[in-house]
């Protein structure tokens, strides 16, 4: 005869309890219902969701196209090329239009999504690293080496992101590199708090501390146990931080403080083309759309990758 596999005590005691007439206890019920949450998001996270593969496959059009711009049939970016058609609304050659120097806009927006992107994702590349550093050690060790560094993320916190950067950017070049650099800096801080409030968790964890009692040192601790279980949460952070300092970028470009004129980057596009805002408003919300398509595509992404990898935590 097939064997059977036996049921779980819990259930055993639920469906003993219910075949004599005696009511549940609320612990029980609640444990059920965490049971039952823990499975249907379980299932739940195996597909992402129509709105998951719209975002997907808008950000690949974005980033593929910003790619292969320079084999793309598209005019120069920065040259002159329609001067008869300056301010010109969007036609069937120019689906933004023509600004006010003559040049595609439509080939500037792809242009300046190399920048742009390249600009947010170098940018969160290397807080991800020095923040993820600065939140592991601090929230594994604590003591004085946790509160030295966590009050130095706390400086980093106090100063105004927009205003740290401009300030950076004032007194340096700027060139893609030190706004790059100037972004990075101010999204360390943040990742580094998501890291030590992740690490704090799980560095308590059992099998952390069954590490800990047999001998293992801190060192593999920390990169072998703690560092996989914090990644998810720092991920989703960072895909939101990359729309985050995209926009930054935008802002320091019409301050005057972004990458000089001459390169061609989102914020750029939209700095020139606001004194025709008025005449010619597609000038600014070509750019403004793909930044919002790409900003609302990367914070639901975002959503997605914390859903699938902390559903215990979140059903709990």
């Amino acid at each position: 005869m097939p064997e059977h596999s036996p049921k779980p005590f819990a259930e055993e005691l639920v469906a003993d309890e219910q075949r004599s007439g005696v009511p549940l206890a609320p612990q029980q019920i609640g444990f059920s219902a965490i049971e039952a949450g823990s499975e249907g998001a379980s299932s739940k996270g195996k597909h992402l969701g129509i709105a998951a593969w719209v975002a997907i496959v808008f950000l690949a059009l974005v980033v593929g196209s910003a790619i292969l711009a320079p084999v793309l049939p598209i005019p120069d970016p920065n040259k002159d090329v329609f001067p008869g058609l300056n301010r010109s609304g969007p036609t069937l050659d120019h689906f933004f239009g023509v600004d006010a120097n003559g040049r595609d806009v439509f080939a500037r927006v792809i242009w300046g999504g190399r920048n742009s992107l390249a600009i947010g994702l170098f940018a969160i590349v290397i807080g991800f690293i020095i923040g993820g550093i600065f939140g592991l050690v601090a929230g594994y060790f604590r003591g004085r080496v946790g509160t030295a560094l966590g009050s130095v993320t706390d400086v980093l916190l106090a100063f105004p992101p927009l205003v740290l950067a401009l300030a950076i950017t004032t007194n340096l070049d700027r060139t893609i590199f030190y706004v790059t650099l100037a972004l990075a800096i101010v999204s360390v801080p943040v990742l580094a708090r998501i890291a030590r409030a992740s690490t704090l968790s799980w560095s308590e964890r059992e099998f952390v501390l069954a590490a800990r009692s047999q001998g293992a040192k801190h060192g593999r601790v920390m990169v072998r146990e703690v560092l996989p279980n914090i990644l998810p949460a720092m991920f989703s952070i960072a895909l939101l931080g990359i729309a985050v300092v995209i926009v930054a970028e935008a802002g320091l470009a019409i301050l005057g403080a972004g990458v000089k004129p001459e390169v061609v980057t989102w914020g750029n596009i939209i700095s020139a083309g606001r004194t025709d805002l008025r005449d010619a408003p597609q000038l600014v919300l070509a750019p403004s759309f793909v930044i919002f398509g790409v900003v609302l595509s990367l914070n639901y992404l975002g959503d997605v990758v914390r859903a699938r990898f902390d559903v215990r935590e979140s059903a709990l």
